[in-house]
């Protein structure tokens, strides 16, 4: 589902001009990304939390020129879905 999907299917259930949903979804995406950047964590009950991930220093390799590398550590969004929500999509997705 494309963010367009998504301004669409809130606009029909809502009734709201697609206009209005598409700049609220943009000024969620975009409070969310501040606040992961700013190093805070995103909660969402019910639905999951936005979280900041700390990677630590490890050495890699570049397997082109055979030579070993230190990727320094950093830090990932992560997405992670609450307990309701991980059993509903169980529940519901058919595999195979």
């Amino acid at each position: 589902m494309t963010k367009a999907e998504i301004v669409t299917e809130i606009a029909e259930k809502t009734g709201v001009d697609k206009v209005e949903v598409l700049t609220t979804v943009e000024a969620f995406m975009n409070s969310v990304k501040n606040s992961l950047a700013k190093g805070e964590n995103v909660y969402l009950r019910g639905f999951g939390s936005f979280i900041v991930k700390e990677r630590a220093e490890k050495t890699g390799r570049n397997i082109s020129k055979n030579t070993t590398i230190i990727i320094p550590a950093h830090n990932i969004p992560s997405f992670k879905p609450a307990k309701t929500f991980v059993d509903k999509v169980k529940k519901n997705v058919k595999v195979g």
